[in-house]
């Protein structure tokens, strides 16, 4: 393969999309990860975790980052092998071919346009401190009309920044998320100086709930949610400088940065509470101001100045979260249409290298979400589990490469590369099994919708001959929807919102054995090596990048 870095060469595993823009750097591709980690997450991840499972929320965020950082791991050698636009959409076409492709693109592209919600959720549920905005949100946290006009308003915003351009985008992130780091270490720091109580971990219980609470919290609080992100230096491959040198460094020390402030975080937030709050139970918590917990928290400290801080930094956040992800949406839609699934408007890119068409479709798709997921927490168990079955895909594809591109450049190769790849996928499993039926079936409604779009311009492609139209490989994803059927079937068995037929600790190991026969299974039927050589050449644009 061609290295990367030669303007004038073709190569072979890069994309230029035809007019995307190589202007990011490590630091931009970091901090872009990093920006999307640190996001409305911090400001209610740990108020959230601890309601569901007590001090043993601890526990939950240590198993939570386990899970990130394997799946960080199988991602990091993908990003240096395949540094294309919107890869976490197309590695799973390279190993087994359009069905696989299209419905892990369908799954990346939903996990990618439901976050901007979110995180303009948290904008406004923070706002709610200032008396211009309580009309904003009704009491149980839905969207009121005006609330909606004004979600609608920062969704635009996160469009209109995104139309001026990669290099606009990453000066914009990176100076947002200097700002992101750096208020919630102070808060960790400042907070607890004075405020630091050892017995509030055991006074009402270290685990109230049991492994129950510590295993639901991962998915349904946002633990999860709040870890995710470090896709996005993936997301933007196409536009790296540097991708092959950079994509590993960026994954994985966004998720070194982003897993220890979130455990510092829920740690300070434990001690710093007065009993009072907790009295009756953390099932119960309660105090002025929790409707924004750390604000409310400083204020409880005597600390008004650093609450007025953590306000201000509500906006800021979720805001830069949101602006990157609306930028994923549009790559991941242009990942789709250079794979066949989607119609070629989607890889149109304007004189800046922006895909427009794409950014104003994740402006619309966004706004529908505030009309059936209008709460934060609503919308966090959907996007965690859609995030988490997109990931599904990464280690299943490393199997696949793993056996049949032994020879294929690997600027980073991940150590016990056969065993964490299945372990990973095991794990992501876990993490899906754990949102619970009740978030599960609403995901496999959404999975129908994306078959029903994607499905029908398949077919019309194929039925026209036209030249971008995907080969859908039935023989070779054969295991799709046994795995996707399974995984629903085993949720409504279990304790976590289904029927309660399959107990604790015996749906985890049913999981488990079920995750790796569909891994396996997955292996020996993928894609023969010559046709993957030949998908990857088939998407990718092998002039030189655009500068």
């Amino acid at each position: 393969m061609a290295n990367v870095d030669q303007a004038a060469t073709p190569v072979a595993t890069s994309d230029t999309g035809g007019g995307l823009r190589r202007d990011v750097g490590l630091i931009g591709l970091m901090w872009a990860s990093v920006g999307s980690i640190i996001g409305s997450g911090w400001l209610f991840g740990a108020e959230k975790a601890v309601v569901a499972a007590g001090p043993a929320a601890i526990i939950s965020w240590v198993i939570g980052t386990v899970a990130i950082v394997l799946l960080a791991l199988v991602h990091a050698e993908l990003g240096g092998m395949f540094p294309v636009a919107g890869g976490t959409a197309r590695y799973p076409h390279y190993a087994f071919g359009g069905l696989a492709g299209m419905s892990f693109g369908w799954f990346s592209w939903l996990q990618a346009a439901t976050v901007a919600p979110i995180e303009v959720e948290a904008m406004i549920g923070y706002a709610k401190h200032w008396h211009f905005a309580d009309g904003f949100q009704n009491a149980n946290g839905t969207l009121t009309a005006s609330g909606i006009v004004v979600a609608v308003l920062l969704m635009a915003v996160f469009v209109a920044v995104n139309f001026l351009g990669v290099r606009v985008l990453a000066h914009t992130n990176s100076a947002a998320t200097w700002w992101k780091i750096a208020v919630p270490l102070a808060a960790i720091f400042i907070i607890a100086i004075g405020n630091f109580h050892p017995g509030n971990f055991t006074s009402e219980g270290f685990a109230p709930k049991g492994a129950a609470g510590v295993l639901g919290a991962i998915s349904s609080s946002g633990i999860i949610f709040a870890l995710l992100g470090f896709e996005q230096a993936i997301q933007l491959a196409g536009e790296s400088r540097n991708p092959k040198r950079d994509l590993p460094r960026a994954t994985l020390g966004s998720v070194a940065i982003g897993a220890t402030i979130y455990l510092l975080l829920q740690v300070v937030f434990i001690a710093a509470l007065p009993h009072a709050s907790f009295a009756k139970g953390w099932a119960n918590l309660n105090y002025t101001g929790i409707s924004g917990p750390w604000a409310g928290l400083a204020t409880l400290c005597g600390l008004g100045w650093l609450a007025w801080v953590l306000y201000a930094d509500a906006i800021i956040s979720p805001g830069g979260t949101g602006l990157i992800y609306t930028t994923a949406t549009s790559r991941i839609s242009y990942g789709l249409a250079k794979n066949g699934y989607a119609p070629k408007v989607f890889a149109k890119t304007d004189k800046r290298g922006v895909p427009w068409f794409g950014l104003a479709v994740s402006f619309v798709t966004g706004v529908i979400c505030f009309l059936p997921f209008p709460s934060w927490q609503t919308l966090v168990s959907f996007i965690t589990s859609a995030s988490v079955l997109m990931y599904a895909g990464a280690p299943l594809a490393y199997g696949v490469f793993k056996d049949r591109l032994p020879n294929h450049e690997r600027p980073y190769k991940l150590p016990a590369g056969n065993i964490i790849s299945p372990l990973s996928f095991v794990v992501a499993n876990l993490i899906i099994f754990w949102s619970g039926w009740d978030t599960l079936w609403r995901l496999g409604f959404a999975i129908l919708i994306g078959y029903v779009l994607l499905g029908s311009y398949a077919a019309y492609a194929i039925s026209k001959n036209l030249p971008n139209a995907p080969r859908l490989d039935f023989k070779a994803a054969q295991w799709l929807l046994p795995y996707l059927a399974g995984i629903g079937v085993i949720s409504y068995l279990s304790t976590f919102g289904g029927n309660g037929d399959l107990p604790l600790w015996w749906d985890i190991l049913v999981v488990a054995v079920f995750s790796l026969g569909i891994y396996y299974w997955a292996k020996a039927t993928a894609s023969k090596p010559e046709q993957i050589e030949r998908d990857i050449e088939e998407v990718v644009v092998t002039d030189a990048p655009a500068h």
